[in-house]
């Protein structure tokens, strides 16, 4: 599964020295990741077919390359780069005019509420219906 996202980068987007300020990354990354979920149905129909209160972080990274500016058109390209039992692991790659600006990573779970807390959901089930879309 795949979703490549364009945002435009506006004066509000960046520091007082005229670049991205580097935690807006981090929000395109997570809203590229629910733009790739909306395919199938987006993040909140997901966590109610999975009796889930939600897909949440349990790791983010990213690695700087080069700098953002305003007026830029950063396109993002996030990709599941790999399943595991409880964890989805995202990959992501930022460009502006096909010049790699980040990479990024996330790993996220399928949180699930129990008698004892919020616990790390198995996935195989999500993983199955998001394979569905062929995405």
């Amino acid at each position: 599964m795949r979703k490549t996202v364009t945002f435009e980068i506006s004066f509000g987007d960046c520091d007082p020295a005229g670049i991205v300020f580097y935690p807006n990354i981090f929000r395109w990354m997570d809203a590229s990741f629910h733009s790739m979920l909306r395919v199938a149905g987006g993040h909140s129909t997901l966590c109610e077919k999975f009796g889930s209160v939600g897909l949440g972080l349990v790791d983010a990274a990213a690695q700087f390359k080069n700098t953002m500016r305003n007026d830029d058109a950063l396109t993002i390209r996030v990709e599941i780069a790999e399943w595991s039992r409880r964890t989805l692991t995202l990959a992501y790659t930022g460009e502006v005019d096909g010049t790699t600006v980040f990479t990024g990573q996330e790993v996220r779970c399928l949180f699930k509420r129990t008698e004892t807390g919020i616990v790390a959901g198995e996935l195989a089930p999500l993983r199955d219906y998001l394979e569905s879309f062929n995405v």
